[in-house]
């Protein structure tokens, strides 16, 4: 069974834009973990709130609702990257070489597809919710407080159009492996044996070792 990716890198200019979309899929999933978290913190203060004072936190469902898109989706091109999003192996861990990349090139084609139009549909979801007109900007709101929806809602086509974008980037890379018949394409996650991973792990601590003498 494949280990976890591995996403080479080199001084062409595909893997310079890998490079530099990397941060902004670091800052989304930081995003996301710091909404898990934010969420576990209510929890908790919600059950003292309820079992010692006999008071809920107002909203508590509200806040989840709002929530929940960045929880659910602003990490999304982040493991996408390394290729440790949830996919079926059995096939892809059997094929090499062209047969592999084209497999992956089509695979990603497909989803790219997908996700422009499912990012064109959430920014218009956005629009019917967004108006200066209106207080706080918005046409709806959450109904126990009153949150204003646009923002999650907002959330939704933005994370989408950094995925767009990390799909973009696979397309080539896998479209240049499959065409130039590559062994190691960057910008691209290769699966991984636990022994390929160790030997990794290993040269990047003899390279750190070297770097120190």
């Amino acid at each position: 069974m494949a280990g976890s990716g591995a996403v080479l890198e080199d001084s062409s200019i595909l893997s310079k834009l890998d490079r530099m979309l990397l941060p902004i899929e670091r800052f989304c999933a930081l995003l996301s973990g710091f909404a898990i978290f934010s969420l576990m913190f209510l929890a908790a203060y919600s059950v003292v709130s309820r079992k010692f004072f006999g008071a809920p936190m107002m909203g508590y469902v509200d806040y989840i609702e709002s929530a929940m898109p960045i929880i659910a989706i602003m990490g999304v091109s982040y493991v996408q990257r390394d290729g440790t999003h949830i996919r079926m192996d059995m096939l892809v861990g059997s094929l090499k070489g062209r047969t592999l990349w084209l497999f992956e090139l089509i695979t990603v084609v497909m989803i790219l597809v997908l996700v422009i139009a499912l990012t064109w549909g959430a920014w218009e979801h956005f629009v019917r919710s967004f108006d200066c007109t209106r207080p706080l900007c918005s046409r709806d709101s959450t109904i126990d407080i009153s949150i204003p929806l646009w923002p999650s809602k907002l959330v939704v086509p933005i994370a989408f159009a950094v995925l767009v974008l990390r799909l973009l980037l696979q397309t080539w890379g896998y479209g240049r492996a499959f065409i130039l018949g590559l062994d190691n394409p960057v910008a691209v996650p290769l699966n991984l044996t636990i022994a390929e991973q160790a030997m990794l792990e290993a040269e990047a601590l003899e390279g750190l070792t070297d770097g120190t003498d």
